[in-house]
């Protein structure tokens, strides 16, 4: 099989061709029925720098027949469908395949359609005196595709538009493509014969205007070619606009922009919005990346890599790109991680990008209280500008990242601005969000493909219809053990890099670094354990660079000097109760805390003080807790008559609220008028209700982490929320003697020991 190259040469099926021996055949020798294969080349290119990407996927199948004269006589037989180039040097390989053929004109069409190509064309030709050979040539020719073909050389239309009538599968399409060739042909060569009349005159208008058009195109783009500093505006971003593939509805609003742009001109006050807004569109990223395949063990070795422990998290994760490998398309629920700060919720995104090997965005929705921020703003706005997302998009300079929304539960109320909320709606339903319109682009743009992350503190503000849309996956927070592995492999190394010390200038011991943990820091994450780590060598550096040392060992003993701060002191360790005092636990946005109830007989005539700037939640579980405990110590019911209660929540500057106290309630006023005090390393939490029945609570995890960094030994949790042990580490679990209760004269025999 013979393969050659073609550029600029319009050939179809059922055309003879003849072609100059010596450049064709290059010393081979075929016979009568041997196939040509012709592959197309997208641009002019040096026969020496042939790459496999220098041809179209499309390409022309014809046969040898016979030598004539000096000339090579090739039939094309049909189009084919390239594949597996190879090119060494001017030699070929190539496969193929037959094209699809839509047969959707017929014979009848043809030849009528034919006849009167041939007529107009005749009559062109004798009009302008043209030699009379090659009109009795012309009139030899037998059919549509024959006659285009004979003048393929001669017609100014551009090698694209040529290789688009040989790309087409239908043949209608085909042929009327050719029509318009022959006549834009014609049109060229009475362009300067303004006498010319006929019959359909606005038909022949519009193909001189046509070719008009294509001249001053072909002439300004030599120009641009020869001058690329001069390139103006309007060409650049008509360039672009062709270029960026953009679906036909944001190409249409393009070309509208672009059209008034031309007839403002750059003195007009519009004009600077004009562009920036073409700007904005021909800078998105309008085709969507192709994406290697997904490799389920890379991803897992970079969630490892990037983060410590969350061995839930990451098998949620990887199910989803599990998923997606399989179908091969963008699938699954949005993913909103929810948890206590410094827990690691945004920086995954990004290991999920890195692991998918796609850009990576960021977009902080704390605050934002104007629904324009996320849909944008209209252009009828001065200063009008794209909305979070799409400008996100636009810097990834991709159509598929991953984008993280950061903290979507402290997006502002709906206001007159209307609610940011409501506007994310349609962003994160995959239902709809494949023609997300932002107001500034007023054109449709696909979110389909982008994986979106979100992230939160806590799920109580966010709304019910966007929370639906959505996965929730809890991070519980790090245990002393997983916050030491996360300080010695990522936090101790960064911070050495970003103050520019060694292992060789410091070594900080593990016994400093558990010290660290448990003695300068109280949190679910690592956000104050990396302050902590960063201060410590901060000093390191100071002395280092005074050259007091060059060598410097971080031990238990010098942390007070380094830290310069004193060690934090946990609120149940060393302490004397008294009775009426009990440790609570609570679940905050921070992670979680103990925290103390108090409650204390004055002088009085039966009226109740609640302070601590409780919530109307935890004010209604006080006064279920005074009723229980009259009803169930009913002897002890006039000394509630005979003074006043006062029960407080220590740290008072700091809001709280929920159900989860009751039973700490309770049980501090049990102990109050009993006398009887409660060992404070005890613990409790759960809701109580009026029949002393201990109700479930959330944020479990949370508590019992926060339970055992404070030093409480023993906790009691509500009977209902045993299933939710799972979900807590086992090192917590191994440290804390955890016992379900179900009614509130449980705790009393597990508390007072009776």
């Amino acid at each position: 099989m013979i393969i050659r190259p073609i550029y600029d040469l319009l050939l179809l099926p059922d055309v003879s061709f003849f072609f100059d021996k010596e450049s064709f055949l290059k010393g081979e020798n075929p016979k009568k029925g041997d196939e040509v294969l012709f592959l197309l080349e997208k641009e002019d290119v040096d026969p020496e720098e042939y790459t496999s990407d220098d041809f179209y996927p499309i390409g022309l199948v014809g046969t040898f027949e016979k030598i004539v004269d000096d000339n090579v006589h090739i039939i094309i037989r049909k189009r084919v469908d390239v594949s597996d180039i190879k090119v060494n040097g001017e030699q070929f390989s190539a496969e193929y395949c037959e094209s699809q053929e839509i047969d959707d004109f017929s014979e009848e069409d043809e030849k009528e359609l034919f006849k009167e190509v041939q007529i107009r064309l005749v009559s062109f030709m004798k009009k302008y005196q043209w030699d009379m050979r090659l009109v009795r040539f012309l009139m030899h020719l037998d059919t549509l595709s024959n006659l285009v073909c004979a003048l393929s050389p001669y017609v100014s239309s551009g090698w694209e538009e040529k290789y688009g009538i040989i790309a087409s599968p239908s043949r209608k399409e085909r042929f009327n493509k050719i029509k318009d060739i022959i006549y834009e042909y014609i049109a060229m060569y009475e362009v300067s014969d303004l006498a010319e009349h006929s019959q359909n005159e606005e038909q022949q208008n519009a193909y001189k205007e046509m070719a008009l058009k294509k001249k001053i195109e072909f002439l300004q783009k030599q120009l641009d070619d020869m001058h690329p500093e001069n390139v103006s505006d309007e060409r650049m971003f008509e360039k672009k606009i062709n270029e960026s593939g953009m679906n036909e509805e944001a190409k249409r609003e393009a070309e509208r922009m672009l059209r008034r742009l031309k007839l403002e001109g750059s003195e007009s006050h519009e004009y600077g919005m004009l562009y920036d807004y073409l700007d904005f569109m021909t800078s998105l990223k309008w085709k969507v990346d192709e994406q290697p395949d997904i490799d389920l063990k890379r991803a897992e070795e970079v969630l490892d890599a990037n983060h410590y422990g969350l061995k839930k998290v990451k098998r949620r994760i990887v199910e989803q790109l599990a998923i997606m490998a399989l179908k091969s398309s963008q699938t699954g629920s949005i993913l909103l991680f929810t948890g206590p700060p410094g827990t690691g919720k945004t920086s995954i995104g990004k290991s999920i990008a890195k692991a998918l090997s796609r850009k990576y965005v960021r977009v902080s929705l704390g605050g934002v209280h104007d629904e324009s921020e996320i849909r944008g703003h209209r252009r009828t706005y001065v200063g009008a500008m794209p909305g979070r997302i799409m400008d996100g998009i636009r810097k990834s300079g991709s159509a598929n990242p991953v984008v993280v929304l950061d903290e979507v539960d402290k997006l502002g109320d709906g206001s007159y601005n209307g609610d940011p909320s409501s506007a994310l709606l349609e962003v994160l339903d995959p239902e709809q969000n494949s023609t997300f319109t932002d107001h500034y682009l007023n054109a449709p743009y696909d979110l389909s493909k982008v994986i979106f992350v979100c992230t939160a503190n806590s799920t109580d503000t966010i709304p019910e219809p966007l929370l639906n849309r959505m996965e929730v996956i809890n991070f519980n927070g790090y245990t002393p053990i997983e916050k030491f592995y996360i300080a010695k492999e990522h936090l101790i190394p960064e911070a050495m890099k970003e103050t520019g010390i060694s292992t060789k200038n410091v070594k900080i011991t593990d016994d400093a670094i558990r010290k660290i943990i448990s003695g300068y820091t109280a949190e679910a994450g690592v956000r104050g354990l990396k302050k902590q780590i960063n201060k410590l060598l901060r000093h390191v550096a100071y002395k280092i660079a005074l050259g007091e040392s060059k060598k410097i060992t971080v031990g238990v003993t010098k942390l007070h000097e380094y830290l310069d701060e004193h060690e934090y002191m946990h609120e149940t360790l060393n302490r004397k109760n008294r009775p009426g005092i009990v440790t609570g636990l609570a679940w905050t946005q921070a992670g979680g805390e103990i925290l103390f109830i108090e409650s204390a007989f004055t002088k009085g005539d039966g009226k109740l003080q609640i302070t601590g700037q409780l919530g109307d939640v935890m004010k209604e579980s006080v006064q279920i807790a005074v009723s229980l405990t009259k009803m169930l110590y009913s002897k002890y019911a006039d000394k509630f008559d005979e003074n006043d209660l006062h029960i407080h929540v220590p740290e008072g500057a700091v809001p709280k609220d929920g159900p989860s106290a009751g039973v700490t309630i309770t049980t501090a006023l049990i102990s109050l008028i009993t006398g009887k005090e409660v060992d404070p390393h005890i613990g409790m939490t759960g809701e109580i209700s009026l029949r002393g029945y201990v109700m479930p609570i959330g944020g479990l995890p949370e508590k019992l982490m926060a339970a055992e960094r404070a030093g409480v030994k023993k906790v009691l949790i509500p009977k209902d929320n045993v299933k939710d042990l799972d979900e807590v580490p086992d090192e917590t679990k191994d440290k804390l003697e955890i016992i379900p209760v179900e009614t509130i004269k449980d705790v009393v025999k597990i508390v007072f020991d009776k």
